[in-house]
């Protein structure tokens, strides 16, 4: 049941759905211009469609068209540069390396221009060996401009033809993300769960939930379509969303001292009925994810309200119960949740429901500067791109001069398009680039053999080849190494149409792929490289900085100020991009040679402590938002001003010359009006869980403290 739920959704996902349309893109031209004769000139077509579809990521669909567009005019000027110096060694080699450094500094302006530099290069790669005169030259750059338009144009049909697709993709992935996480949180109510797995596995899933996150805001907010009038259907999936990251906050918000709740509670069997009902909402989360994503109308699956009986029958058998109570409340807050979601599938509904922050959609996505003057900026060896751009210039020209002093045969182009492919500006995703491509080259290679030798048949070849290339362009995104394992037989039986598909073939790519890969991987370790330890300070001060104005908003929800839920949403955001770039920079630092791997303890430590500092915060947000009591007292305050000035002292730990833009806060809390003298339990709890803010902070600065003593430790030695 479950494997064919993954099928059907993988089949529904925005991976298929642009395998297809790529596929569809470049198979086309050569299969209708072969019919009459003109097969080369497809296959020129074909390049030019390979090549625009590389920016065409997910997005706003003014910036797809904005990078298709780009892409193609830097397409046609390199084809026709690279043609015309062809006969001229020297000149090829310096435009090699001048074009190779500057496409590879696009990375400062973010993935879709990185991905522009990227396929404008494989255009340089491919010409570089051919021999062109002017006639010819002009004849195949502009069957790439007519590939380049073709692809776009029907890139921009689809979108047009389904509008809404490609935001509903994104969003039932991100609600799967979410329901995974929640899983993971029903985790910590079995008894028999080891802690420090669920947290690694917790940090790893939340760094996917956020990326995702921002992939669904950049397609909803950038997009005229659902900020300017949008339709029911628009309005639909915006609410859904700004609903989804609310839920999000709220499995967040269930975080209490588990240890502590398992010592208490963990003869009673309501820790078990905790992690079931978790579980089920986990399990409704996926229904609505797979419903959104194949665009079927959602319907709820489950009723919890017997299930909240239940488990609070069970809670009022025990004893000191106030905590599990509170949990209780964090559960329903969470089933609320889910019945408001579905209930905007109700048209009826959707009528009377409007977006509160509509105006405000924009500010939830990070704009990307495009001022040629950050180019001029990062011309500097401190620049992590700059020594990236610099790494990859030098080992293409290198690359280009083994494929020409070696005897490796007709398409030793494919060394040089290997290290493009796999060079990337940090050594940890090379290393991973590497791993990957090696082992999906040899077994496509192998794969891709064993079809040419035992199947002559042409037909079936073409049925093969149709099904490599689409399982090649709907997994690149997805899974590099299963993408590569289908690109590989895909080109193999690709030249086996024009008659150059051989077994030596087979041995030239897998050659020419283990060359290629071998000199990226030295150029990455020996060549300028870009070790993730020395980033590291600069991620867990911006981690800190997110933590200490998240519990700011906590500060002023307790004296009685109402919540402005834009300022406190980007507040929100801000947290989430941050708890997920400083996960991502440690994750990439484990893969990094083990003497380049520096306070690898205190990082994890870190990133831990950070995370259940947040999830403490957004349980005593939680309680503001929901109307809960807002009353303080004097050991309130306390330990609100403690919290916050030990955050501020980890924050000052980590400061350097290039960030001084922090500046704590005042706090100012009046000492009448909202401060009561009478302790209730809530008045407790609150205490209690501010308590475990301030113990949690005292750990940071500690974990801080010895980050910044190894650092200078290891600058005085």
């Amino acid at each position: 049941m479950n494997q064919t739920r993954e099928i059907k959704n993988f089949i529904f996902s925005q991976y298929f759905s642009d395998g297809l349309r790529i596929s569809a893109g470049v198979l086309l031209p050569p299969l209708l211009l072969s019919q009459m004769g003109y097969l080369e000139n497809g296959i020129a077509v074909s390049m030019g469609a390979i090549v625009t579809s590389i920016p065409d990521n997910p997005g706003a669909v003014v910036h797809k068209r904005n990078g298709m567009l780009f892409c193609i005019l830097f397409m046609v000027v390199t084809s026709l540069l690279t043609g015309f110096i062809n006969d001229y060694p020297v000149l090829l080699v310096a435009e090699i390396f001048s074009l190779c450094f500057f496409f590879s500094m696009f990375n400062i302006y973010g993935n879709r221009a990185a991905a522009i530099g990227t396929g404008v290069l494989i255009i340089m790669v491919v010409n570089v060996d051919r021999e062109f005169n002017t006639q010819s030259l002009l004849e195949y750059t502009g069957f790439l401009l007519a590939g380049g338009i073709w692809y776009m144009a029907l890139s921009l049909a689809v979108s047009q033809f389904r509008p809404y697709r490609i935001a509903q993709h994104s969003l039932g992935e991100c609600i799967d993300k979410i329901a995974e996480y929640l899983k993971l949180k029903a985790s910590f109510y079995d008894t028999h769960a080891d802690f420090n797995d669920t947290y690694k596995k917790l940090v790893d899933q939340q760094i996917m939930v956020h990326q995702q996150q921002d992939n669904v805001r950049e397609i909803l907010f950038k997009n005229r379509m659902f900020t300017k009038d949008p339709t029911d259907t628009g309005r639909l999936l915006i609410l859904v969303f700004l609903d989804v990251i609310d839920l999000f906050e709220q499995t967040m918000a269930t975080h209490y001292d588990y240890k502590t709740i398992r010592t208490s509670y963990g003869s009673s069997g309501v820790l078990q009925e905790f992690n079931k009902i978790l579980l089920n909402i986990a399990r409704e989360l996926e229904d609505l994810g797979y419903d959104i994503n194949a665009n079927e109308r959602p319907r709820l699956s489950q009723d919890f309200l017997p299930q909240l009986e239940q488990l609070k029958t069970s809670i009022d058998k025990v004893e000191n119960n106030f905590v599990l109570k509170k949990i209780l409340i964090n559960v329903r807050n969470i089933v609320n949740r889910i019945n408001t979601i579905y209930s905007y599938f109700n048209h009826k509904k959707l009528e009377t429901v409007s977006i509160n922050d509509e105006k405000d959609l924009g500010r939830f996505v990070s704009s990307q500067n495009l001022d040629p003057k950050l180019f001029i900026e990062n011309i500097s060896f401190k620049s992590a791109i700059f020594r990236h751009a610099l790494r990859v210039a030098i080992v293409s020209v290198i690359g280009y001069l083994v494929s020409k002093l070696l005897p490796l045969g007709h398409h030793s182009y494919w060394i040089l398009l290997t290290i493009l492919v796999l060079l990337k500006p940090g050594f940890s995703l090379t290393k991973e680039r590497n791993y990957q491509r090696l082992i999906g080259t040899l077994i496509g290679g192998i794969t891709g053999a064993l079809i040419i030798y035992f199947i002559p048949d042409q037909t079936i070849r073409f049925i093969l080849l149709l099904i490599f290339m689409l399982g090649a362009y709907s997994f690149q995104r997805l899974n590099y190494v299963v993408s590569v394992l289908f690109m590989t037989p895909y080109i193999l039986l690709m030249f086996s149409f024009i008659g150059l598909g051989d077994l030596s073939l087979v041995k030239e790519r897998i050659l020419d792929t283990f060359i290629g890969s071998f000199i990226a991987f030295l150029a990455s370790y020996f060549l300028f490289p870009s070790w993730e330890y020395p980033q590291l300070k600069n991620f867990m001060r911006k981690l800190l900085i997110a933590n200490y104005h998240y519990l700011l908003k906590v500060a002023d929800g307790l004296r009685g100020r109402d919540l402005d839920l834009t300022e406190y949403k980007l507040v929100r955001k801000e947290l989430y991009v941050s708890s997920a770039n400083m996960a991502s920079a440690f994750q990439r630092m484990l893969s990094e040679p083990k003497n380049k791997q520096k306070n690898v303890r205190e990082a994890s430590k870190f990133i831990v402590l950070n995370h259940k500092l947040s999830s403490y915060i957004a349980t005593l947000i939680s309680s503001i938002r929901y109307n809960e009591s807002r009353q303080i007292n004097k050991a309130h305050i306390k330990l609100i001003r403690k919290a916050l000035y030990q955050l501020a002292e980890a924050i000052s730990l980590l400061k350097d010359d290039k960030n001084d833009d922090f500046q704590p806060s005042e706090l100012h809390i009046p000492e009448n009006g909202v401060i009561i003298s009478n302790e209730d339990t809530d008045s407790k709890l609150i205490a209690e869980q501010l308590e475990f803010v301030n113990k949690t902070a005292s750990d940071l600065v500690k974990t801080t403290l010895r980050v910044t003593g190894d650092e200078l430790r290891g600058v005085e030695g």
